[in-house]
């Protein structure tokens, strides 16, 4: 049996607690045959297969994943489909664009052959690769919801038609456009339209991947199986199915709780960190709660089986992390928010083009005032391509994450870089977040004729053969002095209150108050340092030496170096910091005041925090949850940003949309600045991309020609699209030195 802290210093939870309680069997979490799937955007959306959003052209989610491989096949077969698509046509988008540029001035061949060539190359991009987006823009058309799919479907679709026509009938044109020049193909933007949005869908797809990882995670907690004894007394190992109220279970040391239960024999330390986040077992003995996928540190135990399948704690944090999941719509960016409006101008204006050329335009012999129109109308359509408009996020957020990934920080989507200017609230969870989340040895305290080390290397000789994280704790320290250990003889556990055995000819006790009162031993003699211990939040054990008070023992989970700096950091910049931990509300408080936390809440469970989220949110708060463990994964995944560290599980960081890599708070504040540097950056792009449609539309819907002769030519669209997109590239790649910039204030 591992060494316990004297009893009031680790929160004992016998019986239930309305915290504990696991929620109402019809909340939490059930398996759903073929799955259900929906859109983040749309809720009302749902359908029993895989497929895109009716109204915004996202790709459905799954409601609630599961662990199997199966499901994990069919999430990724829209990831891989891009994929697959993307990388086959690739080398011929690249060929195309290349000879657009450059085969003409070089004449490699003749217009008409390399028309010819361009359209080969071009039409397994557009119609086999781009296919699926042309699906969408039709269902934003007949959904009433125009979107960026109708742009991308109409743009592509009228500049790949435009051109075929064009060089299998060129003819059709007036022969003042063919001599000028006028008619050209424009088989290069729609291949490269589409590869960069083959591409944007891929890097979404992987980042939308994580989210599910999340739910897989918490799944995979649970034990597969579990030892069931039967009435006669044999026992046999059932998968975790098959356990039904009332089974007993056998739960053997270093194995995981099945379900949630009720001891009924035996005693032990249990684990309790995947719930609470607290790195000190609990003491468990007969009539004591046990959660389900908890891990039992030392002791044998059998357990009475009370909440399985649906209804235990961990199928209800299942249930809470998918729910805020889905209620927490992805980000719609500012190319997104406009591009309803832009979609229909863009339409109206084609139209408009037609007919007034069509009504009003020159008509000579052979050369019809409506043909001018049609022409025309095409061109609007083709300079409003948004091809610009594609590059504009995409290559601010590539920059951005890739400074940022060198500054320790991870951001999982654009979304999150987007919010997190935003914040002006954020929750830290207080073990492995503002502390290192392990105990470590504090102090010793010796009794009269005993020295620190001379305390400090008896407890650790007893405590050797120990696997209590606390026992472990002085172990370490003593070796790290380099105190010489003795072997204990007749080492003897107490459940829940201690250790005893024989070290060099003494009789050695360590452990809580209640084992010093079992064998006699008073400790009033240090009581009021062992008062003062507490009181700054660590653990207290007691060590008796043949049968006297020799002196304390201090365990605590020590404030990191950077928290400090960082909290001031975050202060400074205008955040409210709130602190919300399963620890007891005592110690909360005192590490709470040592770091200037005003706001504390102490004994939360996974729902406390996901509440005090929900909460903040209505208050019209923007809210960033800061934690490292499961038990904060429901409240990472409702938060409008949540960050998690990166020395913590990976269910936090699989929930989180942004992982702090070394665990470092600091990096929030870095990754603020590079929030606010990439969204105007993302800005500038837009704005860019929209002036030169802007100032290309009236081009090309003939606005100048009846003062100047002109309509938009090829080269002169050529030029247009690449200064749009070298302008674009280039201003996102100044974040790569604002990002610099960044680092060093």
């Amino acid at each position: 049996m591992a060494t316990e802290a004297l009893h009031h210093d680790i929160p004992h939870t016998s019986g239930t607690s309305a915290a504990q309680s696991p929620p109402d069997e019809s909340h939490a979490a059930k398996p759903q045959p073929g799955g259900v799937y929906t859109c983040p955007m749309h809720p009302e959306i749902r359908q029993d297969q895989p497929g895109d959003c009716p109204k915004c052209g996202m790709a459905l989610e799954p409601v609630l994943p599961t662990a199997s491989e199966g499901e994990d096949e069919n999430e990724n077969k829209e990831f891989a489909d891009f994929q697959r698509r993307f990388y086959w046509t690739l080398p011929l988008t690249v060929v195309v664009f290349v000879l657009a540029m450059f085969g003409h001035g070089l004449a490699l061949f003749q217009r008409g052959t390399q028309n010819w060539i361009e359209l080969a190359l071009t039409a397994p991009v557009v119609l086999w690769a781009g296919w699926p987006f042309f699906v969408r823009g039709v269902k934003s058309i007949v959904h009433r919801s125009p979107n960026m799919w109708t742009l991308i479907s109409l743009g592509t679709g009228s500049a790949f038609i435009y051109s075929v026509v064009a060089t299998v009938a060129p003819q059709v044109f007036p022969a003042s456009f063919i001599a000028s020049g006028h008619v050209a193909v424009y088989f290069e933007a729609a291949a490269v339209i589409i590869s960069l949005t083959l591409l944007g869908q891929m890097l979404e797809g992987k980042a939308r991947s994580q989210t599910s990882a999340a739910i897989k995670s918490l799944l995979g907690l649970a034990p597969k199986t579990a030892r069931r004894l039967a009435d006669d007394g044999t026992e046999e190992d059932v998968p975790l199915a098959e356990v039904h109220k009332g089974d007993k279970l056998r739960v053997r040391p270093g194995e995981k709780v099945p379900v949630d239960g009720v001891v009924i024999e035996g005693g032990s330390a249990v684990d309790e960190s995947m719930l609470t986040g607290e790195p000190m077992p609990v003491t468990k003995a007969a009539g004591d709660t046990l959660i389900g996928a908890t891990l039992n540190t030392s002791g044998a135990l059998v357990m009475r089986a009370d909440k399985v399948g649906a209804q235990t704690v961990l199928a209800g944090i299942v249930q809470m992390v998918a729910q805020a999941q889905r209620s927490r719509a992805p980000m719609q960016r500012l190319a997104d928010q406009v591009a309803g409006y832009f979609v229909v101008s863009v339409v109206a204006i084609a139209f408009l083009t037609f007919f007034a050329w069509g009504f009003f335009g020159p008509s000579s012999a052979g050369e019809s005032s409506w043909v001018y129109g049609l022409i025309n109308a095409v061109a609007v359509l083709i300079v409003a391509c948004p091809c610009a408009l594609g590059l504009a996020t995409p290559m601010s957020i590539m920059v951005a994450t890739g400074k940022a990934a060198t500054q320790g920080v991870l951001f999982r989507d654009a979304a999150a870089i987007e919010n997190l200017r935003k914040v002006d609230t954020l929750i830290v969870d207080k073990t492995g977040t503002l502390t290192e989340g392990r105990p470590r040895f504090d102090r010793a305290v010796a009794g009269s004729g005993y020295t620190d080390d001379e305390v400090l290397q008896l407890a650790a000789s007893l405590d050797q053969g120990s696997e209590h994280p606390l026992a472990q704790a002085i172990v370490t320290a003593a070796r790290e002095r380099e105190l010489e250990l003795e072997k204990a003889e007749g080492f003897e556990s107490g459940t829940g209150i201690g250790v005893r055995g024989t070290v060099g000819g003494k009789a050695l006790a360590l452990g809580n108050t209640a084992l010093m009162k079992q064998i006699g031993v008073a400790i009033d003699a240090l009581q009021e340092q062992a008062e003062a211990l507490r009181a700054e939040g660590a653990s207290v054990m007691a060590l008796a030496v043949d049968g006297q008070l020799a002196g304390l023992l201090a365990v605590s989970d020590p404030v990191k170096q950077s928290t400090e700096e960082a909290l001031a950091a975050l202060k400074a910049a205008g955040l409210r910091v709130i602190m919300a931990t399963g620890d007891g509300l005592t110690t909360a408080r005192v590490i709470a005041s040592r770091l200037g936390i005003d706001e504390v809440h102490g004994g939360v469970k996974p729902a406390d925090k996901l509440a005090l989220v929900t909460s903040l949110q209505g208050e019209g708060r923007i809210v960033a949850m800061a934690g490292d463990g499961i038990n904060d994964a429901p409240a990472l995944a409702k938060a409008d940003v949540g960050v998690a560290m990166g020395t913590g599980t990976d269910v936090a960081m699989n929930s989180a949309q942004v992982t702090l890599v070394k665990g470092d708070l600091r990096g929030i504040a870095q990754a603020r600045i590079i929030s606010d540097e990439t969204v105007a950056n993302m800005k500038q792009n837009l704005a860019f991309a929209f002036v030169y449609n802007a100032l290309g539309i009236p081009v090309a819907a003939g606005l100048l020609y009846p003062f100047t002769g002109w309509l938009l030519s090829p080269m002169i669209a050529a030029l247009a699209m690449s200064l749009s997109s070298v302008s674009v590239i280039g201003n996102a790649l100044r974040l790569r030195h604002s990002g610099q910039a960044a680092a060093a204030r």
